[in-house]
């Protein structure tokens, strides 16, 4: 009986063979689309890369967009504020020019009473209306007194405003001499002061124009001492 002994190196060196043919033999034994499933499975990273790319170009988009809209609800929410903003202003300045035109108002009213107030009340008989005469005389430079204006005026109708001269050269022309001063109607006329009334028949109106025509030929009603 032969017995062979094999050394350790040996021992490895078949092994090795051995382990090389199982490999071969295992190859042949794969089906032939394994190429192309390896090749897939090689290509999916690929395949998965692209798409993660996409997918984060779509984000950027879609956040890009949100930015666009963010930007556009900000400015939309600056023009209404300004909006509101310019329209309180526009209200204020009309509640403004409200309270002075008011205050304007309530100025020229309290004026007006506080003229009115220092307005002298003048009595309805001869003595007032020499007084309020005088007074109106006074703002026209219409020269004369109190004392000229009485005595002329008892002269010449005794104070009646409603007196009347039917009588003499002026009534016989047709132009008769009427009121505490006995003025006829063209006289009155050209002498007659504005703000008074345009009646010969008005006491104030009557001393007036005369005082004012005999300021003008006479120089003053105090001048007058006889008709005129």
């Amino acid at each position: 009986m032969l017995t062979t002994t094999l050394k350790k190196t040996q021992k490895f060196s078949i092994a090795g063979v051995s382990a090389a043919a199982a490999a071969a033999l295992a190859f042949s034994l794969v089906p032939n689309n394994a190429a192309a499933e390896t090749e897939s499975l090689a290509a999916s990273p690929v395949a998965y890369a692209a798409g993660a790319q996409s997918g984060a170009v779509h984000t950027s988009v879609v956040q890009s967009q949100a930015t666009v809209e963010t930007a556009a609800e900000k400015a939309a929410k600056a023009a209404e504020a300004q909006k509101k903003a310019e329209a309180a202003a526009k209200k204020k300045a009309a509640a403004k020019a409200k309270a002075k035109a008011d205050a304007k108002k309530r100025a020229a009213k309290d004026a007006a009473s506080r003229a009115a107030a220092r307005k002298p009340v003048y009595a309805n008989n001869l003595d007032g209306w020499i007084r309020e005469s005088l007074d109106i005389m006074k703002k026209h430079k219409i020269p004369g007194s109190y004392e000229g204006l009485h005595r002329n005026i008892i002269r010449e109708s005794s104070g009646n405003p409603n007196a009347i001269n039917n009588w003499d050269i002026n009534a016989i022309n047709g132009v008769p001499s009427i009121g505490l001063l006995q003025v006829i109607k063209p006289t009155f006329d050209a002498y007659h002061v504005p703000g008074t009334k345009h009646s010969q028949y008005d006491p104030v109106a009557n001393i007036v124009a005369a005082a004012n025509y005999a300021a003008d030929r006479y120089g003053t009603i105090d001048n007058v001492d006889s008709a005129y």
